[in-house]
């Protein structure tokens, strides 16, 4: 059972990915962003290997080689990230799951989530890791104030 809106490969890649946003230079590698960003870097590595799998990002091999972005980061929303690492996203699920429900064209409880749902994902797709990046540049300056 899900417990979260994101799961932790779409944190992992929301992080790596406003990370680099921010960096601004040329190629990183997987070795450095997994020190930087503290996380274990096989399982990074699979991360930015999908990344690069649905155009997200390019690699290049040998010296200076690493990961670079294929899409501008202000064209990658979350809602991307959490199609690629999460599937379809829906949050109201209801708990009979593939089966038909009996109420379900006159379920109030199904329409009121369903309303929630909407607003959620529409908020969701305006998001994208320019903005995410500028924010927590703002923040890291407004704490070192």
């Amino acid at each position: 059972m899900k417990t979260g809106l994101i799961t932790r490969n779409t944190d992992y890649a929301v992080r790596t990915l406003m990370f680099m946003a921010r960096r601004k230079k040329g190629a990183v590698s997987v070795s450095e962003l997994a020190r930087e960003l503290k996380i274990p870097g096989p399982f990074l590595r699979n991360i930015m290997q999908m990344l690069g799998q649905k155009g997200i990002l390019k690699s290049s091999r040998g010296k200076g080689g690493g990961f670079i972005f294929a899409v501008q980061p202000g064209k990658i929303f979350l809602t991307d990230l959490m199609k690629i690492f999460q599937g379809a996203l829906k949050i109201n699920e209801c708990i009979f799951k593939k089966r038909v429900c009996p109420n379900k064209k006159t379920c109030s409880l199904r329409k009121e989530l369903c309303e929630i749902e909407d607003l959620v994902i529409t908020r969701l797709k305006n998001i994208n890791l320019l903005s995410l990046a500028k924010k927590d540049e703002e923040n890291g300056q407004k704490k070192n104030n």
